[in-house]
């Protein structure tokens, strides 16, 4: 091959190598493609622009979104425009991608100058070498770096969904916690006037010190009960704007005034398992990861056994000094190591090691993607009998016993104390009611997220039982 030819074959390796380039947008094009249909329920959720007008007029619409009670969509739109972290996550996907470029662009030739003379003779070097080895193996590492990057893709569409269903979860607790903070007001209303009227009754001598301490008693702990509802409500409220990346004058915003109403019919388990091994983005990712750790293996092998090739072009030109005649060396250079210590037998086994690991990680995934969405399904319908056991049998009842006992106690049947117990029990089926509706909604936010979006982690419990015998009962 003629000196012209290689430099020709050199040149266009060199073009190839030159195409690759970053992503204009950071891939967070890329990102939206992967997390249609994966954000809560929120259809064409954008993403954080890089361009400044884009990201000036993503402020004006969460400006709008806080302007108005703030529902479960418009928290979760504002959370992927807004939250810091998932800006810097889409931003190291960025750097993945520069880093890619990198890693497929071919290093820069050396030129190497040199002079020597004697006092016959003046003579100079000049060589311009290449790593061959990074030459051939262009076509692997373009292929390998591509599937890093899908890998880091896939990781970034994750944090994207596991985002947007956190915010559902946190806008879930935070508009619970008001509702049942307000009634845990109504209970202190009822108890107050309970603790009143004993204090009177006591006071005129038609009550001992013992009842009356006993509606004190009532008093105290449903004060107690409502502290820490208000607590809970500004907690879960600041765990919203944690999601929101919202502070000051933009943390004022006004919740919406209740949940969602149930579904009228449940999700149907038909077929969960094969949909969360075809959509799952983990599922992807380690699907991914095995494909890159078999194309991987092939060319790490060559390269451990013959390592850095060299490939080097040199012109020399030795000129006498006394006839001032010049002779031209030109020619070619290659460098090989050889493989006498080191054979590439390490290389192999780690490169071998590398796919049963990345098997076993498929493997795992999705044994784990089968096992989260038949306990999220079971968890979902759980939660929806309880919530509709509590909405149409539970607050019905206590509402019939509160207006029954109203009834004796205008028929002089029953005391006032009765009375007033019984509304205190009926506010409070009121707040399970509440509470058993939020753990539906957080149970159906997980059982989206395990169908087509990544692992949940924890799933959530089902706590509004608990909170029925906390009901302070008075005379």
């Amino acid at each position: 091959m003629t000196g012209a030819r290689c430099f020709s074959v050199l040149a266009a390796a060199a073009l190839l190598a030159g195409c690759a380039s970053v992503s204009p947008d950071g891939l967070r094009s890329d990102v939206a493609a992967l997390t249609a249909g994966r954000t809560a329920g929120v259809p064409q959720a954008a993403l954080p622009a890089t361009d400044p007008a884009a990201r000036a007029q993503a402020q004006q619409s969460i400006n709008g979104w806080l302007a108005q009670p703030l529902t479960q969509d418009a928290a979760v739109r504002i959370a992927l425009l807004n939250n810091p972290g998932l800006q810097a996550r889409l931003a190291a996907l960025g750097v993945a991608d520069a880093e890619r470029v990198q890693a497929i662009t071919l290093p820069n030739p050396h030129l190497t100058l040199g002079r020597f003379t004697t006092s016959q003779e003046r003579e100079i070097e000049r060589t311009l070498a290449f790593g061959l080895m990074d030459l051939i193996t262009l076509p692997w590492r373009t292929q390998h770096e591509t599937e890093r990057l899908q890998i880091a893709t896939l990781q970034a569409a994750q944090d994207v969904a596991q985002l947007a269903a956190d915010t559902r979860r946190a806008w879930l607790r935070a508009v619970a916690a008001e509702q049942v903070a307000a009634t845990h007001d109504r209970m202190v209303e009822a108890a107050e006037v309970g603790a009143e009227l004993a204090r009177r009754m006591a006071q005129v001598g038609n009550w001992s010190r013992l009842q009356q301490a006993r509606e004190q008693a009532v008093l105290h702990e449903a004060n107690s009960q409502r502290a820490r509802a208000r607590l809970a409500a500004a907690t879960a409220r600041e765990d919203l704007n944690w999601r929101l990346g919202v502070w000051g004058a933009q943390a004022q915003y006004q919740l919406a005034a209740q949940l969602p109403p149930l579904p009228a019919t449940a999700l149907p388990a038909d077929g969960i398992e094969a949909t969360a091994l075809r959509e799952r983005l983990d599922v992807q990712a380690a699907r991914r990861q095995l494909d890159t750790q078999a194309v991987r293996q092939g060319w790490s092998r060559a390269g451990a056994v013959f390592g850095d090739i060299g490939l080097a072009y040199s012109r020399n030109t030795t000129t006498e000094r006394d006839t001032g005649s010049s002779d031209v060396k030109r020619g070619w250079e290659i460098e090989l190591p050889l493989p006498l210590f080191d054979r590439g037998g390490a290389a192999r086994t780690r490169a071998q090691a590398q796919v049963e690991q990345s098997a076993a990680q498929l493997q795992d995934t999705a044994v784990r993607a089968r096992s989260e969405i038949r306990a999220a399904w079971l968890t979902y319908r759980t939660a929806l009998d309880l919530a509709r056991q509590q909405q149409a049998e539970v607050v019905p009842l206590r509402q019939l016993i509160s207006d029954e006992t109203t009834l004796r106690y205008n028929g002089m049947l029953a005391s006032v104390w009765d009375m007033l117990a019984e509304a205190r029990n009926s506010t409070q089926a009121v707040a399970n009611a509440i509470e058993a509706q939020r753990d539906f909604w957080l149970a159906e936010t997980d059982l989206q997220l395990t169908l087509t979006g990544t692992s949940p982690g924890a799933l959530q419990g089902l706590t509004s039982g608990a909170a029925a015998s906390s009901t302070p009962q008075g005379h």
